[in-house]
Formats: C-alpha cells, structure tokens, sequence
C-alpha cells in the first residue's frame, strides 16, 4: 500500500459522460404507498404498494425488489449451466465441463435418492472405528479437509498486526443452533429452538439407519456436547470487536494452550509452516483441549457423526433435504417450501465454482460500460466521504490527516477479478453429486491454506462474481461489489442519477464508511489493528456510535423483542454515513450538467431517498426477524430505512417534513457519526 493521496483524489472530473436524459427512468412509482406521509412512515410510502402486491414467496424468509432480483440472477445462473449441462462431452478441466457436470449430478435427484445416506458410509464407518484420542484429532484434520469446521477452523487470513503476510487463523466453530445464546438463555423462543434442534437431530439419525432410542440418546449428547463449546465461546457483540479476537502467538505457544491436541501433524498434514497464529479464543481452544483430554470416546463419535450429517445434508436424498429445510429454512427462517431443485443447484455450484461459473455470468450480464459507469460513482463517493472528513468539527486536525490517509489507501473492486481462479484440477463427474462437492470443498480448503505464510495477494476476492451482496475488507482497506449486486434495482444503466445514487450509491457509501465505524477505526491506512485517533476524537467518535446505539436498541420487531444496538453499530453506522455522503455524491456528479426533471411528482432528490426506500423495502418473515435479531449485525430492512433518514437534514427538507413528523428525530436525539 502506499500512503500517497490517488490523483483521482485531488483532480477529479466528477461525472462520466451523461446519457440521454429521455432514456433515463426515475422511481418506481407505482411501487409507492401514497396514502402514508412520507414524514409519518417512509417505509410505507417508498414501498408498500410493491410488498402488498407481492408477497413473501413460500421459498424466502423475506422478499422486496433486491431479494427478487438475486433470485432472478440465479435464473439467469441456471440457463448458464443448464447450457453447459447439455454438452456431455468437453475438455476435462474446462469451465462447461466442470460447472455442466457439477451441475448435472446435482440435478440427478433419482441416484441421490436411491444412494440415500450411502455416500457417507464410508467417513461413518471410520469414525466408527476410532479408538483413541489420538483418532479424534485425526478426525478433525479429515474434517477440515472436507471444509467441516468442527470443533474449531483454521484458515488463511491476513495477519491484523502485519496485513500484507497471511498466518494461520484459529476460529471458534461447530455449533450447530445459531449463536452461544441459543443454548442458555431461558426465553421462551430460545426454549423452543433448543428442543427443536434436539428433535432435528433425532430424526437426521434415524434417517441415517439409527434406532430412535439411540437417535433420541445421539440428540441428547449433541445438545450437552455443544453447550460445552458453546459456553467457552465469545457472544455476537463480544467478537465484533477486533481486539477481542487479535491473539498471535507463537506455534509454540499454541501448543501449549492445547496440549492434547497434535499441532505439528496437523500442519505437517495440511503442509502449513510452524509459524505464528492468531486464535481468535484462547479460551474456546481451552475448551477444545479439555473436551479431548475428557469426553468419552463415544461422544465425539457422536459429534462427529452428526456434523457430518448436517453439512452434508443438503446434497443427500430427498428426505435428508427435506428434514434439513425443516429446521433451517421453515423454523429458524418462517419458509414454508424448499426452493426449486434447479436454483438450489445453481446456488451450490455457485458457492463451490463460483469464478469459473461468474466467467460465464459476466460475459452475458454486467457489460463493460456499466462498469465504468459504476467506477465513476465509486470516485464520486470516495470524493464526498473526502470532503466529509475534511468539513468535520468534531475531529482534530492530527487524526483528520490520517483519516484522509486512509480513505486515499481505499482499493474498489468490481465486478470481478482480474485474473480467474483455476478450477482444472478438480475432479468432476455425474456419477455422485457428494463426492463432486467433496471435490470442491477440498480445493477450496488447499486453495486458501496455501497462502499461510505467502505475502497476500490482492487481487483475491472473497465473494463470487454473481453474488447479490457487497463487503468492506479492513486488512486490505478494499472495497469490493459483485456483478451480482450490480443489477436493478440497486444500478441500472436506464435509471437516472438521483435512483442510482439513492440505491447502490448509498450501498457504495456504506461500504466506504465500514472503513470508519466502530470496528473498521480500529484499522489503520495499511490494515493494521493499531490506534490512529487522538484520544479526544475517539471519544467524541464513541460518543457519536452510543448514540446510535440508543436509537437502534428502540426498535422493536414485536413485543419483547427490539434489536441489540450493539450488534447492529457498524452497519447501522454504514447505513447512515453511507446515505449521507451518497447524497453528497448525487450533487457532485450532476456538476455542469442539466438538472434532472421531477418525475411523476417528485423531485431528483426525493427520488434519491425512495430509491433507497425502495431498495431497502424488504417484507420479512417472523420467524426470520427473530432470527436476525439475535445473531445478525444488519438490523431489519424497516430500520435500515428509517432509521437513517430519520437523522438527516437532507431528507427533512426534500420532503418538507415538519420538525415533530414521525420520521424527524427531534434535534437533542439525531446521531450523525461521518
């Protein structure tokens, strides 16, 4: 990295060439509830008609615009391979074979049906044989290779002290219900989730050939097993802090902290070199060591068996997918069907050949042009985030400069990598679908632990390219966004400035501001943990997020449940920094071109905020809601609207509202971080 501020920092030309404003649509309007006040509940008003006329599909635990689109994206991801499927006989190693037969034995419904769980076998069987603790650690380096993650992962990760080097990270795993509260606390819904997880369990034994006295006895371990690991676990606002899970040491020193565990085999195993690490919890390796030096032989039998049940689950017979679903998807997620075979399929083949199927995908869906277009943003909003910082008054001049250090080291990415990843070695046949994804499973493990120890390579991204989503990496400061979110209605290259602004724009702003919420301040210009702030601006900057905090812990999705403001601070922030300086870049970018026309009643800047009313406009299940609120740092797609706009001036004054509306915070409560 270097420290020097990007040229396109300082000289800017800050909008790509305009197209014709005629062929350029705005909102969708017909979407829009106008029988509620855009100042009583934006919500309602920006979207409301669209989730009256659609609801929630029986496949989905939540549904809007956004959601139907990823889904269409996975249409468009089923033509691909279906096309690819029909040629039976390509170069061995070669994209079409590869995604086309991956994709053909998973369509292959009536073999994995009649194989039912005899793929498994085999794995089965050897756990059936282990006879010593030695065996157990042996199990867990053949569970890893499959990319099981039990009791613990280890991965290829930036060092967060040295972010240029990738070491060895030790991650706390292997739960199978949610997060560590799933299993203690003594609400209701949690009571409920754990007795349910037992049942799932039981029946996934039976299905297996257990007897229902040992299933139901198989259940009961597994439940007692995992309370054990998850009891020695961080909660979900414990481990977003950084500092909380930055713990190098030693090889050494790791085998120290977990004396029965074989250290050394298992890197001579996986050909990792004895160098630092990072356990991201001592304490749960702690746990980890305990359990191996204590737990009967035939518990871990147990946890094995069944963690190998539930990965494998969804790529067995029908009956292993249909009792999967019935607890992941209809109780933890409110769906009420599985999606249909074929999306299913592309999903899989997407998550394990993700690139070599994303070739495929761009080349028909994200032309060249809209990628300038979205590069062109990407500066405008760099730029404004530029300016924020600089215009700041809360913010000494010292951490301002290296604030601005910073955001000039930003890397964007988009749409997908520069150099693909190569796939050829993975063997690929239509003759049993769950040994084409232990196939890939094992690249993919050899593909990222070959990197521990190497210098980092940046040009390595961490979402396929047909993924509907985004992400802000602080180790390597990048920004980074998919062809697959790329698409209407997040961007479209037919909609005007004020929609894309107000969707991927603020998409685009939220990822820049993770740089700068609660976790990504930590980071420093070259992806370093380490302290850049004045102590007197980190305190006003703290004091800034508790107010955010405040405002989010409000927020109830029924009586008795209101989201954890904690939890959701760093993308609570993202969203509201990311919709400011979104629409700071709407300005810049209309310099020196025509204004925008009003259409159909409104304003280019209230036709900013409804498109991020309208991207944001998910309907979502309950018992998805639950869920969220519990384990997931996104707060509710209600919120993610409203809570926002509800502190910006900005949105106040293009829809006029008077200063005690519902969707104006009064002045003594707004929160305004970046």
């Amino acid at each position: 990295m270097t420290n020097l501020v990007p040229t396109f920092l300082l000289v800017l030309a800050l909008a790509a060439p305009a197209l014709a404003q005629s062929s350029q649509r705005g909102v969708w309007s017909a979407d829009m509830n106008r029988s509620v006040a855009p100042c009583d509940d934006f919500f309602e008003f920006a979207n409301g008609a669209w989730r009256a006329a659609n609801p929630i599909p029986a496949a989905m635990p939540r549904w809007s615009r956004r959601w139907a689109a990823g889904e269409s994206t996975k249409e468009q991801l089923q033509v691909i391979l279906e096309n690819a499927a029909g040629k039976t006989s390509q170069p061995k190693g070669s994209v079409d074979q590869l995604i086309g037969d991956f994709y053909g034995a998973c369509m292959n419904e009536t073999e994995a049906n009649r194989q039912g769980v005899k793929p498994l076998q085999s794995l089965l069987a050897r756990i059936d044989a282990m006879q010593s603790p030695a065996d157990v650690v042996q199990m867990i380096g053949t569970f890893h290779e499959l990319a099981i993650p039990v009791p613990f992962a280890v991965f290829g990760g930036s060092d967060n002290n040295n972010p240029a080097e990738v070491i060895a990270q030790v991650l706390a795993s292997g739960l199978g219900l949610p997060d560590r509260d799933y299993y203690f606390k003594p609400d209701a819904r949690f009571v409920e989730a754990r007795e349910k997880y037992a049942a799932h369990v039981r029946k996934m034994f039976v299905l297996a050939g257990v007897g229902e006295a040992e299933a139901k006895a198989s259940a009961d371990t597994i439940v007692r097993f995992e309370q054990q690991l998850a009891e020695a676990s961080l909660d979900n606002v414990a481990r977003r802090d950084p500092k909380a899970t930055n713990h190098k040491m030693h090889f050494a020193d790791l085998q120290s902290l977990t004396p029965t565990f074989d250290w050394t085999g298992y890197f001579r195993r996986f050909e990792l070199s004895n160098d630092d690490v990072n356990v991201e919890e001592p304490k749960f390796l702690e746990a980890v060591n305990r359990l191996l030096a204590t737990a009967a032989l035939g518990d871990w039998k147990t946890y094995f068996k069944w963690q190998l049940l539930d990965s494998a689950a969804p790529s067995l017979s029908s009956a292993f997918v249909d009792e999967d679903f019935a607890f992941k998807g209809a109780f933890l997620a409110g769906a009420t069907a599985l999606k249909p075979r074929a999306i299913r399929c592309a999903e899989a083949t997407d998550d394990l050949l993700g690139e070599a199927l994303g070739q495929k995908y761009v080349a028909r869906h994200f032309p060249p042009e809209a990628k300038a277009r979205v590069q062109q943003m990407v500066k405008n909003l760099l730029t404004a985030m530029s300016e924020t910082i600089r215009a700041l008054d809360w913010m000494g001049d010292e951490t301002r400069e290296r604030a601005l250090e910073k955001l000039a080291t930003f890397n964007p990415k988009i749409g997908y990598p520069d150099k693909w990843k190569d796939y050829s070695s993975v063997s690929v046949t239509r003759d049993s679908y769950w040994d084409d994804v232990v196939a890939a499973r094992r690249f993919g493990v050899r593909d990222n632990l070959l990197t521990i120890g190497k210098p980092v390579d940046r040009g390595r991204w961490g979402m396929t390219p047909p993924t509907s989503d985004a992400y802000y990496n602080p180790l390597l400061n990048e920004i980074v966004f998919p062809a697959g979110i790329l698409q209407p209605p997040a961007f479209s290259m037919d909609a005007n400035d004020a929609v894309n602004y107000g969707a991927i724009g603020v998409v685009i702003g939220h990822e820049i501001s993770h740089g700068f919420d609660d976790q990504g301040a930590q980071f420093d210009a070259q992806g370093r943990l380490h302290n850049w702030w004045a102590p007197e601006d980190l305190t006003r900057f703290q004091e800034r997020g508790a107010c955010v905090v405040k405002q989010f812990d409000g927020y109830y999705i029924e009586p008795g449940i209101h989201h954890n403001g904690k939890l959701v601070l760093g993308e609570a922030i993202g969203d509201l920094a990311g919709a400011r300086i979104a629409y700071r870049a709407f300005q810049l970018s209309r310099q020196g071109k025509p204004p925008l026309p009003t259409l159909d009643g409104f304003t280019p800047e209230q036709q900013f905020f409804i498109a991020w009313g309208q991207f944001r406009g998910d309907a979502v299940r309950p018992e998805f809601a639950r869920t969220m609120v519990q384990n997931d740092p996104h707060p509710i797609a209600k919120y993610r609207v409203i809570g926002p706009v509800s502190n910006l001036p900005e949105f106040q004054r293009a829809f006029a509202c008077p200063a005690n509306a519902p969707m104006v915070r009064p002045a003594g409560d707004r929160c305004s971080v970046w």
